[in-house]
């Protein structure tokens, strides 16, 4: 997987989440979702094209490369897990996304794995209850 920063693997979720709600992306459209001023997404877009995270058209359309998708695909995972996660054992919504995206970053894979391994498996253990 290519190096990237914690910053830029929030902006590729965010085009990503973006795209799923039906979001022709551009730049203007991550500067309202992320709230950062337009300079500073200008420049991450810039940074991500020459990381080939981005591609980014003639008209300013934004999409994901196969790198950049794989990126978005796993942190955007781990947001919907552990955000559940913690929804679950009581932690408020609101408090339970924000905590959720600092930890999808730092989490190593082995434990996001297996945290996840052990959700499932309460889930189904409580289901048959």
């Amino acid at each position: 997987m290519p190096d990237i920063h914690e910053s830029g693997e929030n902006y590729l979720e965010t085009i990503l989440v973006l795209r799923e709600r039906g979001v022709d992306v551009r730049s203007i459209d991550i500067v309202h979702e992320m709230e950062l001023s337009k300079p500073s997404v200008s420049r991450a877009m810039s940074i991500l094209r020459s990381g080939g995270f981005i591609e980014v058209d003639k008209d300013g359309y934004i999409t994901l490369t196969e790198p950049g998708e794989e990126i978005a695909q796993r942190i955007y995972e781990r947001h919907r897990v552990l955000t559940d996660w913690l929804i679950g054992i009581g932690v408020d919504e609101k408090t339970a996304a924000e905590d959720a995206c600092k930890l999808e970053h730092d989490i190593s894979s082995e434990s996001f794995d297996k945290l996840k391994k052990h959700i499932k498996e309460k889930h189904v253990a409580a289901e048959n209850v």
